[in-house]
């Protein structure tokens, strides 16, 4: 019996405004092909929702670049974009507002509208009978991973994403899986501050206690960060929240302490952009089909499908909340049961640009000289954080299959928002707490690093980096004044149950747009 073909994969990545992360991603994927060379066709979609229009010039000079270099790559510039939706009858155009946009702009209009419009163009070139897989991804990953070695972390091009995920599709019922990241964390630093301060003064406590130009012994081996450690409310999704971790010094050849707390500085600032300084998860090498396990998210950088999983379009995407992924992935659960798998597939995600010290373009974070304001991004990630249970809690009474009443669905969601204040409140005040203490640790006389002009620098990066957690969670922070604002929180409430209660015709009038007639 002759083996089937080998799946065509198409690679799908939505970009704002990030070219160096754009050809960072897809020149790792032009190496991974040349060590691990693929039988079937790979080609990429790279959909665009920048602002700057040189942004989108440079992606679409990358993508003709990576094309002659032997990888197709098809640029989704915003012309094609509103054409693809201009092509659909008005009365579906209206019917999918809450899902493609409202077609008024192609600029920054969210991730999840974004891929979802990418979805359009999927559909025209799908195949049927054609063994084909669909692979969403993020801007700032790259195709290879970070492995813990004895002399530190070591990029690798240690995973055959290919010819894995043909495997898995060929071999087993998945129909959508999801992997993960490694490196970076995936998550807000809305939902890591709590964490890290308290990483941060576990820091000055070891510094007080070295000798400032005696060498450096912050170079024991690193304790590898998991899927919840970078966390603070990791108890919400079923673990155990971790203890302080330690700083492992990245500088290399002989240093002093000194030299140690001038980079530690340097690094504080990227934890606004997402980075976590002392806590990094690792690529933990498995045989594939052992890590094959049942999920429950989807982690929208990393998530592959058949063509039968364009049903399952983002949804609620015109509330630009995060936490998107997780949403869709209990609904995914709830309906398709041993279909929706996870494995050990991580990229490597990169947060930031080396050579900016920040990320190129993050949605939610406002910047004026050295003041940092991360309000849009942790209000959308609170909200988000009400949409995520409040699914969770109607999948488990049988939504969207089930028809619930509309005071079923509200009472869910007003008592998940209700939860959900009392519990960011708590980490509130904690975080309040913990941001004094590190002033108070800081500014201690009895720390070396406040004497000496060499350290004026570090100093000064370390009064940022307490003054912007004070602007971001302190008690006067826009972040909880917008959280706090009953109004605010009502009517965020009120759209959530309304996008909530629409859905099961969101699904309907998609599947009639794209012709997916199959049954669920």
């Amino acid at each position: 019996m002759t083996a089937p073909a080998p799946h065509d994969i198409t690679l799908v990545i939505p970009v704002a405004d990030r070219p160096r992360h754009l050809s960072d991603c897809l020149h790792t994927l032009l190496e991974l092909r040349r060590r691990y060379p693929y039988a079937g066709k790979v080609a990429v979609l790279v959909a665009e929702d920048s602002l700057d229009a040189g942004s989108i010039d440079q992606h679409r000079a990358i993508a003709a670049a990576v094309t002659a270099q032997g990888i197709a790559v098809h640029h989704l510039g915003p012309d094609e974009q509103r054409a693809l939706v201009a092509a659909l009858p008005e009365e579906t155009r209206a019917h999918l507002a809450g899902i493609i946009g409202d077609g008024h702009s192609y600029a920054h209009k969210g991730a999840s509208i974004t891929r979802n419009i990418a979805y359009l163009w999927l559909r025209q070139r799908m195949q049927d009978g054609h063994r084909q897989l669909i692979w969403f991804l993020d801007s700032d990953q790259e195709f290879r991973v970070n492995l813990a070695t004895a002399g530190g972390e070591e990029e690798q091009y240690a995973v055959d994403y290919l010819n894995g995920l043909d495997q898995i599709f060929s071999t087993t019922s998945a129909r959508i899986l999801t992997g993960k990241v490694v490196g970076d964390p995936p998550v807000s630093p809305a939902v890591m501050a709590g964490n890290f301060l308290d990483d941060v003064m576990a820091f000055l406590v070891d510094m007080a206690r070295c000798a400032p130009h005696a060498a450096c012994s912050f170079h024991a081996a690193r304790r590898p960060a998991d899927d919840a450690a970078y966390h603070d409310m990791a108890d919400m999704f079923g673990f155990k929240a971790a203890e302080a971790f330690r700083y492992h010094c990245g500088l290399c050849g002989r240093h002093d302490h000194a030299a140690c707390f001038q980079d530690f500085a340097a690094r504080l600032g990227r934890f606004f952009d997402g980075e976590h300084p002392t806590r990094r998860s690792v690529y933990q090498p498995a045989e594939l089909r052992g890590t094959i396990t049942p999920a429950r998210t989807i982690y929208t950088g990393n998530y592959v499908f058949t063509p039968q999983g364009l049903d399952y379009f983002i949804p609620f995407a015109a509330l630009k909340l995060r936490m998107a992924g997780p949403t869709l992935g209990r609904i995914i659960k709830a309906e398709l049961g041993a279909g929706f798998v996870s494995a050990n597939l991580p990229m490597l995600h990169r947060r930031t640009v080396e050579a900016l010290g920040q990320s190129e373009f993050r949605p939610g974070i406002e910047r004026a000289q050295a003041r940092v304001d991360l309000s849009g991004e942790f209000e959308r990630q609170y909200f988000g954080d009400v949409m995520l249970f409040s699914m969770e809690r109607l999948t488990a009474l049988g939504y969207p299959a089930a028809s619930l009443t509309e005071d079923a669905m509200a009472r869910t969601v007003a008592e998940v928002a209700a939860e959900m204040h009392a519990r960011y409140g708590l980490k509130h005040r904690q975080i309040v707490a913990k941001i004094a203490q590190l002033r108070s640790l800081y500014e201690s006389a009895a720390g070396w690093w406040q004497q000496g002009a060499e350290l004026a620098a570090a100093r000064q990066l370390f009064e940022q980096f307490i003054a912007n957690m004070e602007n971001n969670f302190g008690d006067e922070a826009r972040a909880w004044q917008q959280v706090n604002d009953a109004s605010h929180r009502q009517a965020r409430i009120a759209a959530i149950i309304e996008a909530i209660r629409h859905y099961p015709a969101d699904r309907s009038a998609w599947r009639d747009a794209l012709g997916l007639n199959y049954a669920r």
